[in-house]
């Protein structure tokens, strides 16, 4: 055989040897590109199975549901209900619903943070009791908890003028009202607060 002839033969070898390379390199990329595809497929297809081997507990949640807990108050008085309560009423209130047996009598504190008072923020530095007197910044703040959380352990049992009411006594205990001063949606955002100018506000346009 000749030279040339060898050296085709072996060009021929060669190229057969790189296509056949190619060939396995391009299966071996196919076969990761649908391993790819196929574990993506049964990720989409994952929630739908968890839910149907649920155990199906509990209910939907209504519309309904989510209104009795979506009654968040905002400083400017956004979401406050129609009402009106004094503090008087507030001071029958507070024994009738048992709020002295966790905040003492006249709300001077107990097995609860005191509610009337305004203790020193600056002697005890960081530990330091704060209290609606001295700490709170916004009035709101008042009405949104206690128709949220209180009395416990039966939140959301008080009615807006009850609540209304409860404000209207403990600002009035604090010196921040007159005795005499209905709390309702108009005057209860009004109440200024002596701490309310020591925090930053983050939108301080809606208040």
């Amino acid at each position: 055989m000749s030279t040339s002839k060898i050296a085709r033969f072996m060009l021929a070898s060669r190229a057969a040897q790189v296509a056949r390379a190619l060939t396995r390199l391009q299966g071996t990329v196919m076969e990761k590109t649908l391993g790819v595809l196929a574990a993506a497929f049964l990720f989409a297809l994952a929630p739908s199975a968890r839910a149907a081997d649920s155990p199906h507990l509990g209910k939907p949640v209504s519309e309904t549901d989510i209104k009795a807990w979506d009654i968040t108050i905002l400083p400017d008085g956004t979401g406050l209900p129609p009402g009106s309560g004094t503090a008087a009423q507030g001071a029958k209130l507070f024994d009738e619903k048992s709020c002295s047996a966790c905040h003492g009598k006249d709300a001077k504190g107990g097995i609860a943070n005191m509610l009337i008072g305004s203790p020193s923020l600056v002697a005890q530095g960081i530990s330091a009791n704060k209290t609606i007197a001295n700490f709170w910044g916004q009035p709101t703040t008042l009405f949104d908890y206690i128709r949220r959380a209180m009395p416990w352990p039966m939140p959301h049992t008080l009615s807006n003028d009850e609540v209304y009411a409860l404000c209207a006594y403990l600002f009035a205990g604090n010196k921040l009202i007159p005795e005499d001063e209905p709390m309702n949606a108009q005057t209860l955002p009004k109440v200024k607060m002596p701490n309310r100018d020591n925090f930053i506000i983050k939108f301080p346009n809606r208040i």
